[in-house]
């Protein structure tokens, strides 16, 4: 497939992008994910995975030949360091214990081979939550979500029923009050047990797969 994962600096200038872009089309690569930021006044980041780069050593060159670009360096893909993610959402002493089970358990996995990364953010609100669901859809490798609270529903519900209609991800809840744990794949008691088995879920290396399991809630 000729995959490789490249960071282009270049001085902050319209036109830039399109030109480096207008390039790749040329050359029938294509961009599998991208990532801008700024960090200076004058200087741009941009990361980019492509993926049918014939020939690497004179892509690399071609983009170094820009008169804006100041480096280019490539990388392994962030797939390939940090892996599938585990995204916890939710109540800080919830969050903290589902983060515990998790990583522990990625720990393990990652030691044979495998590449599973885990996000945390503790938040209180509906609104706030809800938003939070919501993001996950445009976040790259999310293997499973894990909701960690005393109660949740309502407009997080509805942004669950939209993450799951679009995205393939597992969907694992806490025993909670409200219409989520309805929405979810499992629901789980122990927070810490919950983590365990969201990283299993997603785990090349571990023989788990949700859909088998004859109960929903445990």
């Amino acid at each position: 497939m000729g995959e490789i994962a490249i960071v282009i600096k270049a001085r902050n200038k319209p036109g830039v992008l399109r030109d480096i872009t207008d390039l790749m089309a040329k050359c029938g690569i294509n961009i599998t994910y991208t990532y801008l930021f700024i960090e200076e006044k004058e200087l741009a980041s941009v990361y980019m995975e492509l993926e049918y780069v014939k020939n690497v050593e004179r892509f690399i060159e071609n983009i170094r030949n820009f008169r804006e670009v100041t480096s280019v360096d490539v990388h392994r893909s962030l797939g390939e360091i940090y892996g599938k993610r585990i995204i916890i959402i939710g109540g800080g002493a919830q969050v903290a214990m589902v983060a515990q089970g998790a990583i522990t358990e990625a720990d393990r996995h990652n030691i044979r081979g495998e590449r599973i990364s885990v996000d945390t953010i503790p938040l209180v609100g509906e609104n706030e939550l809800a938003e939070a669901v919501s993001a996950v859809g445009r976040l790259p490798r999310v293997g499973a979500l894990v909701l960690a609270g005393s109660l949740m529903g309502g407009k997080i519900s509805q942004a669950l029923d939209e993450i799951k209609k679009d995205h393939e991800v597992i969907v694992i809840s806490l025993n909670m009050p409200g219409s989520v744990t309805q929405r979810a794949d499992l629901v789980v008691t122990d927070p810490v047990q919950a983590g365990v088995m969201a990283v299993m879920a997603v785990a090349d290396t571990a023989i788990f797969d949700i859909k088998k399991l004859g109960e929903k809630r445990f």
